[in-house]
């Protein structure tokens, strides 16, 4: 059996490609728009591609489906719940795929959408028995899905509960490979291992409950933020296949796009064109930290060199980011001084600013400066289009000063004054500096 798993690290997917080697076939799961790591695996191992199955339709990243379609004639494999406009083949529950003696049997499991399936993947060299089961956004490692992205959470949790349940009882030696690991938004307590076992799941995963009216208790209470640009992502992986998009050029005039320069943020500080988002591409969480954070406008990336921002470009992509004008390189007079922990002391105590911790609320609650005020760095663009940050100039702090940093370069360019904090809360806790925490009602 042919089987190799990809996984996004910026994104948290994973995507996998099952086949039998000897025959000379295989199949790509939940393809990621970009779809060369693919092409290239295949064509190292020496097998076709013969079809695209989806587990689902997916809300916070764009599939490769598309793609493979158009450039490479593959036929796309869905559950009908889906409500696809593409021409595709139909799942249903027990549906087989025969790639040699390599066999993947579907398992419809809804909860996280209702067209939600599993596949479970039968090596017949070795046993009519399935040997792993590519769970989608159902299982996860340490974690379940969450039911409240395309349908009522309560309906959604109660068909998760049962989707779960039925693969619990495929067997406790399964291997479990699912379709997103920690770095995701699609469930709160994800490992970052890729892998795990249905044994080990069932000792050790807080979400696999016996009682319903427990995990339905658990299911339908806080989760992570939506992905960002959700709809307009499901919109675009439902709807007709969509193609590669063209080199990007380097250009002359970024015109009235919006320029997220995607340098590290010492590079930002040290000199950027005055109005630019700064997200650099070297960090964790890019695309979804640029989608939360953008205009929707025309993108002009800067960046170091031409390979950083093809690599910004590609991630931006993912997310359904598509109106991408061009690249130019970073830098530019405006700097901005970032706020060390010694100076925010003595800034707190004058009174002169207000602290925006920029985390979420989560990790606030589980410790935050006294005095500082609360804004998740998601949300400060909406907040200061809508004049809702005060006259003072704005501090902004996170855990570890990253997030703060994007937050800052945003207020920046909607024309507030504002800087970041270097080192943030993990280095004030470590230095022994005073922390307040929050107990919500019913935590």
């Amino acid at each position: 059996m042919l089987f190799r798993q990809f996984v996004d690290d910026d994104l948290g997917c994973a995507s996998y490609l099952v086949g039998d080697e000897h025959a000379g076939v295989a199949v790509v799961v939940d393809p990621a728009y970009r779809i060369e790591p693919y092409l290239e695996e295949a064509e190292r191992r020496g097998v076709r591609l013969t079809a695209v199955l989806e587990t689902h339709t997916h809300a916070d990243h764009v599939s490769g489906h598309g793609r493979l379609a158009l450039e490479h004639g593959l036929p796309v494999y869905v559950h009908d719940a889906a409500g696809v406009e593409y021409a595709h083949e139909p799942l249903a529950d027990g549906t087989e795929i025969e790639l040699g003696d390599v066999v993947v049997r579907t398992l419809h499991t809804p909860g996280h959408r209702p067209e939600h399936c599993a596949f479970a993947v039968i090596d017949r060299t070795r046993g009519d028995e399935p040997w792993l089961v590519l769970t989608g956004d159902s299982l996860f490692v340490g974690d379940a899905a969450r039911p409240d992205l395309a349908v009522d959470a309560r309906d959604g949790a109660e068909d998760l509960f049962r989707s779960l349940h039925r693969l619990v009882d495929l067997g406790d030696g399964l291997e479990v490979f699912p379709g997103h690991v920690a770095g995701s938004l699609c469930g709160a307590a994800m490992s970052s291992k890729a892998s795990t076992t249905i044994g080990f799941e069932r000792r050790y995963n807080h979400a696999l409950l016996e009682d319903e009216d427990e995990f339905l208790g658990l299911a339908l209470g806080p989760q992570p933020p939506r992905p960002p640009n959700m709809e307009r992502i499901v919109e675009l992986n439902r709807g007709p296949f969509v193609a590669a998009q063209p080199p990007l050029q380097e250009i002359a005039d970024a015109g009235d796009a919006v320029v997220l320069d995607a340098r590290p943020a010492r590079d930002f500080a040290g000199g950027h064109r005055p109005g630019a988002v700064n997200v650099p591409v070297s960090g964790s969480s890019f695309a979804t930290k640029t989608a939360f954070v953008l205009p929707e406008r025309p993108v002009v990336v800067h960046a170091r060199d031409e390979e950083e921002a093809v690599r910004a470009a590609r991630s931006l992509y993912a997310v359904g980011i598509f109106d991408v004008a061009g690249w130019q390189p970073g830098g530019g007079e405006e700097q901005v001084e970032p706020v060390t922990l010694e100076e925010l002391e003595r800034l707190l105590a004058s009174g002169e600013i207000e602290v925006l911790d920029v985390r979420e609320a989560d990790e606030r609650d589980a410790g935050f400066i006294p005095g500082t005020d609360h804004m998740p760095y998601r949300n400060v663009r909406q907040a200061a289009e809508n004049g809702l940050c005060g006259g003072r100039p704005i501090v902004t702090i996170c855990e570890t000063g990253a997030r703060a940093a994007v937050a800052a370069s945003v207020l920046r360019a909607a024309g507030v004054s504002a800087r970041p904090v270097v080192g943030g809360i993990s280095e004030w806790r470590a230095r022994g500096g005073e922390l307040a925490s929050f107990r919500r009602c019913g935590s």
